[in-house]
């Protein structure tokens, strides 16, 4: 079975790539800057071409634009391996553990053009 890779995006905390590894090392967790990924200020619509293009979902604090954004990508014929929210009232545990449940337990596909806001 195929695992969900993640791109963290520039304005989450890179700590949370810190959280996630200490939950499960062998997760496969970028963030916006790392070398082979987007640059720094990449704007998103680039950005969802690159996930799409490297099947990587995306982690955000985007709750205002990226509903548009994706909207946008499917209406031309693009996809996404999923979108995933943060939400500020948790806790960096909290959302290392939500996120490391999706990657244990989702099917291949499973948030395919979709945006998930945590907790699930």
């Amino acid at each position: 079975m195929r695992s969900i890779n993640y791109l963290l995006d520039e304005n989450v905390d890179p700590d949370l790539r810190v959280a996630l590894h200490r939950d499960c090392p062998v997760m496969t967790v970028w963030i916006v800057g790392d070398p082979g990924s987007p640059e720094r200020g990449t704007l998103d619509p680039d950005i969802l071409r690159w996930c799409e293009a490297n099947d990587f979902a995306l982690v955000t604090n985007n709750r205002s634009t990226m509903p548009v954004h994706l909207r946008d990508h499917i209406y031309e014929g693009h996809h996404v391996p999923g979108i995933f929210v943060l939400n500020p009232e948790m806790s960096m545990g909290e959302s290392a553990e939500e996120l490391t449940l999706v990657w244990e337990a989702a099917e291949p596909n499973e948030f395919s053009d979709q945006i998930v806001y945590l907790p699930i």
